[in-house]
């Protein structure tokens, strides 16, 4: 599933198109994704101005003339697909969380459940293969109180997410650091890659209890967060199996992973073996959590 930093590239694909533009014409193509659609949806896009964009967690919110949001999530296999005018579309499927300019990933029309088409041609489709993601409709101003949004911690890169914050977050909590930092009510849009790569470079242990952390860890473990999120939006998201980004072209992060998905190789910290094995894998709740066994307490 796509990451804050996955999400935040393809909504600033996704703006470039269509901020400024009307839409002209939406079609619906199956009743719904992982909920119904909003009754009457394509009636309700049609002849909207897209006003702009908002990314909050893992959502995306684009924002329509006459007060109302689509938000957006991509689920498991979700993306955006946009055609410019006169783009034929082709027959093989895009990759998963991708926005497409068309140029170079194709589209999957078998797949494309909703389809926007701007007053000068443009075509953007919502394809998801697995069917995992929503659309919902909801007024601007009420965007933070939607079910989905409502629960959701503080945004990681805004000012507020400060270490006194994640301390009085995380106080209490009996939890190891890997699951509270996933738990979209104490930090919104953080998932399995990033959380990896913050905690190595504050160099606590996924498996510390949460309740450990608040104080001079967590005034390691912020910058840590921030820098991470920073540096992968920079590098336009990390492509491992699917995700591309708004340009065709790959991410480029997965390249500056220093544990995720890299057991057994070389801690950059450390002198190597036998002082270090390299980086190590435990499950987590199901999940792998890579990390340097010496140097993260």
């Amino acid at each position: 599933m796509p990451e804050l930093p996955e999400v935040e590239t393809v909504m600033r694909g996704l703006s470039a198109v269509l901020t400024g533009r009307t839409i002209a014409r939406a079609e619906t193509r199956r009743a719904g994704l992982r909920w119904p659609f909003p009754e009457n949806l394509a009636e309700r896009l049609g002849g909207r101005r897209v006003e702009g964009f908002r990314r909050r967690g893992k959502y995306m919110l684009m924002r329509l003339s006459e007060g109302e949001s689509a938000l957006i999530h991509l689920g498991m296999s979700g993306r955006m697909v946009a055609r410019p005018p006169g783009q034929e579309p082709v027959a093989r499927i895009a990759p998963q969380g991708a926005f497409s300019d068309a140029r170079g990933a194709g589209d999957g029309l078998a797949h494309e459940h909703l389809m926007l088409e701007t007053e000068d041609g443009w075509r953007v489709g919502f394809q998801d293969p697995r069917r995992f993601g929503c659309l919902d409709l909801v007024p601007t101003g009420a965007e933070d109180g939607h079910r989905l949004l409502a629960g959701l911690g503080p945004e990681p890169l805004d000012d507020a997410f400060t270490a006194a914050a994640l301390s009085r977050s995380l106080a209490g909590k009996n939890t190891p650091i890997k699951a509270a930092l996933l738990d979209q009510g104490v930090v919104a849009g953080l998932g399995n890659i990033y959380v990896a790569e913050a905690l190595f470079r504050a160099g606590l242990s996924p498996r510390r209890l949460a309740g450990t952390v608040p104080g001079a860890r967590a005034a390691r473990l912020v910058p840590a967060i921030k820098a991470v999120l920073g540096e992968a939006i920079e590098a336009g998201g990390s492509s491992l199996r699917d995700y591309v980004r708004s340009d065709g072209e790959l991410g480029r992060f997965q390249d500056r992973f220093e544990v995720y998905d890299r057991l057994g190789h070389p801690c950059p910290r450390c002198p190597g073996p036998p002082a270090c094995p390299g980086v190590a894998r435990i499950v987590q709740a199901g999940r792998s959590s890579f990390f340097c066994p010496r140097t993260q307490r």
